[in-house]
């Protein structure tokens, strides 16, 4: 026997052998048996951590669903007490001060009908100021929304155009500039609403008695209302997440915690509130739940009217709703760094820190996009090229189809979609995963501001296109009337811009690299899925890896030029 070997005996009741092993051998063995073990144990582990965070989804969106299907029961609604139902109409001083504000930026296909719409509400006209709050880098617009103006005003409407030759903070400096005015001062209330939100006339009534005798109530929100949710695929989808995020999240938080996150449009604050909470600030791209949190902290109560609804639109392509996307998703991260220091030196209840911290911030925010992407994107694929890789079928099948019910069961109509919305969401778990982790380590997109390219669209209940057309016969000789000899020159590219010009250009689709590598990774470990037999697995690749592919080569929703 070789002094360089070990024997090993291995003792049994019926018989005995003797193993010769080198000793460099086994040395290189025992470490690969090391290493194998280490991986084998993380790889485990990570499996486990995905079960975890499957029951703890499941078990929020149960919740969620008990108040959901609670409020719906009881039929309840937030009241308003029987004297303080309305206002005198013969007497315009029992009506409030409000501002309204229209913050727009180079928004030529929907500045007409938002400046319409909210020149049209119902509310005396000396007791409202309407703000349209410009931040256009395009100079024709400029003249063609500061023009619009004019044209209500010299009708008798209340209503001023503002625009900043200093254009810092995005939405929220636009918005703090605006609150800066001297005037601001003499108005109670403010409503905030975007420039392709068409409110109807009586939203300011269904909106602002619900602060009268409640001191302590800093918002009212209403729901958004889609003119364009049957336009393609790709709005139909939109349309299913956003119903789950109104009728569920903000009715079921609004009425159980009297919190939410402002939705940035489509609500009335009370001034004082947003005073008292610190103004709007430009330290995150989402300025709306920025100011929410931390009026919260103040104490402020919030309530969400479901049965107010505001017209608006949903992005036609996905470049655009991509971008934005991302910028809901960053701006969370960014938003809790910045905060959690104020949440947990806040007075208010353990609870509320608790619902703040792990719910509003680390679940929803932060680790849903985490989940769907680690397992759909990652493991999925890879336990078909790891032999001792397995996740149980009712974490990639069960689980995922429930939620989905859940979420599609306030819009029933879209019950047809329910696979491709299931394996789009899982599709777009790869830009909120990487907008989630840009804006958590402030990465350079975490700051990237796009505003959501819009088409115009009007519902056709619209009462106020008389007045678009009206506005339209002689806005011509009103914008010559107004500028000076200097400014004919900008006259004459305002009529090359209204001039209908017939483009040679064809759109094109785009090409999303990360997502037609993800449908390679998905597709090869579908194909290998097949040879080893592994039944729905297949399946679920195979249609992920399509969807994948779909979205990588842009064929969902409008083309951009």
């Amino acid at each position: 026997m070789a002094p360089s070997s070990v024997v090993v005996t291995i003792d049994k009741s019926s018989n005995f052998s003797l193993v010769e092993v080198d000793n460099s051998e086994a040395s290189v063995f025992l470490e690969k048996q090391r290493t194998a073990s280490t991986k084998q144990f993380s790889w485990l582990l990570l499996l486990k951590a995905q079960r975890i965070l499957s029951f703890i989804q499941s078990v929020d969106r149960f919740i969620l669903g008990i108040g959901f299907f609670w409020i719906k029961f009881k039929k309840i609604k937030p009241g308003i007490d029987v004297d303080d139902r309305c206002y005198d109409a013969e007497d315009p001083l029992s009506f409030p001060m409000v501002l309204v504000q229209i913050p727009m930026c180079n928004e030529r296909e929907v500045y007409q009908q938002s400046i319409a719409a909210v020149c049209q509400l119902d509310w005396p006209k000396e007791r409202i100021l309407i703000q349209v709050l410009d931040d256009s880098s395009d100079e024709v617009i400029q003249i063609l929304i500061r023009n619009e103006v004019s044209l209500w005003r010299e009708k008798g409407v209340n209503i001023i155009y503002r625009h900043r030759f200093v254009r810092t903070g995005y939405k929220a400096g636009n918005l703090h500039s605006a609150m800066a005015c001297d005037y601001v001062k003499n108005y109670e209330f403010v409503a905030i609403l975007d420039a392709d939100f068409q409110p109807n006339p009586d939203f300011l009534l269904l909106t602002v008695p619900h602060f009268k005798g409640k001191p302590d109530l800093g918002l009212v929100q209403a729901r958004w209302s889609f003119v364009n949710k049957d336009e393609n695929l790709l709005t139909r989808l939109q349309n299913i997440n956003l119903c789950f995020h109104f009728e569920v999240e903000q009715q079921v938080n609004g009425h159980f915690l009297n919190f939410f996150g402002f939705n940035g449009t489509a609500g009335v604050w009370r001034i004082k509130a947003l005073e008292e909470s610190g103004g709007w600030l430009e330290r995150t791209t989402v300025e709306d739940m920025d100011i929410a949190v931390r009026a919260h902290l103040n104490g402020w109560k919030f309530i969400y009217l479901n049965d107010v609804r505001v017209l608006c639109e949903l992005p036609e392509s996905y470049e655009a709703y991509k971008k934005q996307q991302h910028r809901w998703h960053s701006g969370p991260m960014q938003l809790f760094r910045l905060c959690l220091p104020a949440i947990l030196s806040s007075k208010i209840s353990k609870w509320k820190k608790a619902n703040l911290i792990f719910l509003f911030f680390l679940l929803r925010k932060m680790i849903l996009p985490f989940y769907s992407f680690t397992l759909f994107c990652v493991i999925l694929p890879l336990t078909m090229f790891i032999p001792e890789a397995e996740l149980p079928i009712w974490v990639i099948c069960y689980v995922p189809v429930t939620m989905s019910v859940l979420n599609i069961l306030p819009s029933p109509k879209s019950f047809p979609f329910l696979m491709p919305y299931l394996l789009f969401e899982n599709t777009m778990s790869v830009t909120k995963f990487n907008a989630m982790i840009s804006g958590l380590f402030q990465l350079g997109s975490a700051y990237e501001w796009v505003v959501t390219k819009k088409t115009g669209r009007s519902s056709e209940s619209d009462l106020l296109a008389f007045a678009e057309r009206e506005s339209k016969s002689f806005n011509e000789e009103k914008i010559q009337r107004r500028l000076s000899d200097s400014g004919l020159e900008m006259l004459g590219k305002l009529k090359e811009q209204e001039t209908p010009v017939v483009e040679n250009e064809k759109k094109k689709n785009r090409i999303y690299r990360k997502e037609v590598a993800l449908a390679f990774l998905l597709l090869t470990a579908a194909a290998r899925s097949l040879l080893s037999a592994h039944g729905i697995h297949f399946y679920f690749l195979l249609f992920q890896g399509l969807s994948f592919l779909v979205v990588g080569l842009d064929l969902i929703g409008e083309q951009v030029n």
